[in-house]
């Protein structure tokens, strides 16, 4: 009887090392959740004017037979652009010249009443959105009007090269060309850049491409509805199923952007991608990123931002629960006007206000 009871003690003795066997758990696999079909309704956060312009955001999306073809595009998005900027005019009084910058094209944007004192030396750029195929014209000045106005500021907006026609780097390339004139009359810590959609990832980029050529650091940035890195997360699904009423025919989404502009680029290239790269973060200026909540880039957004707060970098996220992807565009609501003073307010705050001041700090 001892000896059975012996053997059977046995079973439950801790074995040696040698003789353990790998009690590891294996790792779960988890797969796609199926999303049965239910009614969205509006965020009750929205105000009555934004769902009114949400009606007409719909009834301005373009037809299935402009997408594909890049001239009927650009004849939709510029008569769109042409229509906000209309709406735009309404709102905000500004004065605007088209020049050249270091050899590119700009549009120098000045409020009306003047720039206030306190931006005498201070200037923003503008990266306007569209694609990285269109949007220059009545797309960029309909980005740099609202804020030129509301913070009492000159913004440069760049009529940057666009794709198809051209590759990465050439947008950098415009952005850094007209930095370089700049800051021939104001110091770096008094330039901010900001951009909207492709404006916002190059917005990211072209300040990458500025350190890369040994150029002082603009003093903030901001990117919005898009930044320097892949679309990430659940947005992109979710924006496609709401926004079109289609999901998204991707069983995982690519590591790099897929866009004509970044073909054969990639996403390892730090300056290109600059928010995969811990040293690019480690050197962003001051950066605010700002979308709406049913925006395909929120995903992006919201990653960007932890590891700029994980880097210690001054940053803030704001993201306006049930609109769309650039929603500020449309300035009859609002929330668009909390956007610009939200926008205007970060660049106040760090922004430098003359040259003594960068001197004494």
């Amino acid at each position: 009887m001892r000896a059975i009871l012996a053997g059977a003690l046995m079973l439950f003795a801790p074995a040696t090392q040698a003789d353990e066997p790998d009690r590891t758990p294996a790792p779960l696999a988890r797969g796609p959740i199926e999303v049965p079909a239910f009614t969205l309704p509006d965020s009750n956060q929205l105000s009555a004017q934004a769902l009114a312009v949400l009606a007409r955001m719909d009834a301005a999306k373009a037809p299935a037979e402009v997408n594909g073809h890049i001239d009927r595009q650009r004849a939709f998005y510029g008569k769109w652009n042409d229509d906000r900027l209309a709406e735009m005019r309404r709102h905000f009084a500004t004065n605007e010249t088209r020049t050249k910058m270091g050899g590119v094209t700009v549009d120098i944007v000045d409020p009306a009443a003047g720039i206030s004192t306190r931006n005498r030396k201070r200037v923003l750029i503008n990266v306007h959105g569209g694609a990285f195929m269109w949007g220059s014209g009545s797309g960029a000045l309909v980005e740099a009007i609202p804020i030129a106005a509301e913070m009492g500021i000159r913004v440069v907006t760049v009529d940057y090269r666009l794709a198809p026609e051209h590759r990465y780097p050439a947008a950098s390339e415009d952005v850094a060309a007209v930095y370089k004139a700049l800051l021939k009359q104001y110091p770096a810590a008094g330039i901010g850049i900001y951009g909207c959609s492709a404006g916002g990832i190059i917005t990211a980029q072209a300040t990458a491409w500025l350190r890369a050529q040994g150029l002082p650091r603009p003093g903030a940035i901001g990117t919005f509805c898009g930044t320097g890195a892949p679309y990430s997360g659940d947005s992109p699904y979710l924006s496609a199923a709401i926004g079109d009423g289609k999901p998204l025919a991707l069983p995982r989404l690519p590591d790099f952007l897929p866009t004509a502009y970044l073909a054969g680029v990639e996403a390892k290239d730090p300056v290109a991608y600059p928010m995969l790269s811990e040293d690019e973060i480690r050197a962003m200026p001051p950066t605010i990123l700002l979308a709406g909540g049913r925006d395909f880039a929120v995903g992006a957004l919201t990653l960007a931002h932890r590891k700029l707060a994980a880097a210690g970098i001054d940053s803030e996220l704001y993201l306006f629960d049930g609109l769309p992807h650039a929603f500020f565009m449309w300035p009859d609501m609002p929330e668009s006007i909390e956007a610009y003073r939200l926008i205007a307010g970060f660049f106040d705050r760090h922004l430098v206000r003359s040259s003594s001041r960068l001197h004494q700090e």
